[in-house]
């Protein structure tokens, strides 16, 4: 068998199946989100602080079965989701287990990637999928290029989320805040490259509209490969972050998340134990 980028084989591997109190508001809630951690990736993020599962593959392999009664189980949890995240890679193989679950699950089902997948994947999903939260990570394709080897990252990435909001629509939540139906990006700011991140701004601001939840994340730190990077072998300032953030509010967006620069810890980071698997 020859293996692609991501180096995942057919079958599922896991790395972890819990609930999660630490994503957004809305997607965590109050008795947390059941995430479904996936190995192996298609990317290779040289800064990715879940490297030894998204490139190392640590995890174990569950049947579809299997899968179908994890997801299962974090709804008898109580989780408000269910989580499925970096699941780009085995969108062939998860069809069916969606299909299955739609008419089991009570809870919506999240899809949290990186942004990195094509137009017509995605579309297979409609029905399937009632939340999507995807990275947008750059703007510039150089960057795409020196940081994860994908120079032509936002041509596809700006297209699967002009997708995922065609599927979704307008952001719908429950009486507790908790959303039920819609889609929320996400943008990791790195170190000494905020022009980027307001470029993609004020690309979400005019394409997608004033509406569309923005997460403005602060968690950057180095780790794996980031010292190769220049300029990378260290945590985000907070003037670098304000900034970011002062542009947001200047744009006129009407819905966002902040973080604080004390979530760039390892300690935040899950420990991919097998747990749920």
């Amino acid at each position: 068998m020859k293996l692609g980028v991501c180096l995942a084989t057919d079958r599922f591997e896991i790395a972890l199946a819990q609930l999660h109190h630490w994503e957004e508001p809305p997607i965590s809630g109050t008795r947390g989100s059941g995430t479904v951690f996936f190995s192996h990736c298609n990317l290779r993020c040289r800064f990715c602080q879940n490297y030894d599962i998204s490139q190392q593959g640590k995890g174990r392999e569950v049947t579809p079965e299997r899968l179908l009664a994890m997801m299962l189980d974090l709804e008898q949890q109580g989780a408000h989701n269910i989580n499925l995240v970096s699941p780009t890679h085995y969108s062939d193989q998860l069809l069916p287990v969606l299909e299955a679950a739609r008419s089991r699950l009570r809870i919506p089902v999240v899809w949290n990637s990186n942004g990195y997948e094509k137009v017509e994947t995605l579309a297979r999903l409609e029905g399937l999928v009632q939340v999507y939260l995807p990275d947008l990570k750059y703007y510039s394709d150089e960057l795409g290029r020196a940081f994860s080897s994908a120079p032509d990252y936002f041509r596809y990435a700006s297209a699967a989320v002009t997708e995922m909001r065609r599927q979704v629509g307008r952001n719908r939540y429950d009486e507790h805040g908790v959303i039920e139906k819609g889609l929320i990006i996400r943008h990791l700011v790195l170190p000494g490259h905020t022009d980027d991140s307001k470029q993609l701004l004020k690309w979400i601001h005019e394409d997608l509209g004033p509406r569309t939840s923005v997460s403005l994340m602060s968690q950057y730190y180095p780790v794996h490969r980031a010292a190769e990077l220049p300029g990378m072998n260290r945590r985000l300032s907070p003037d670098e972050y304000e900034a970011v953030r002062r542009r947001f509010e200047e744009l006129g967006f009407e819905e966002g998340f902040a973080q604080q620069l004390s979530s760039a810890r390892r300690e935040f980071t899950p420990e991919f134990d097998g747990k749920g698997v």
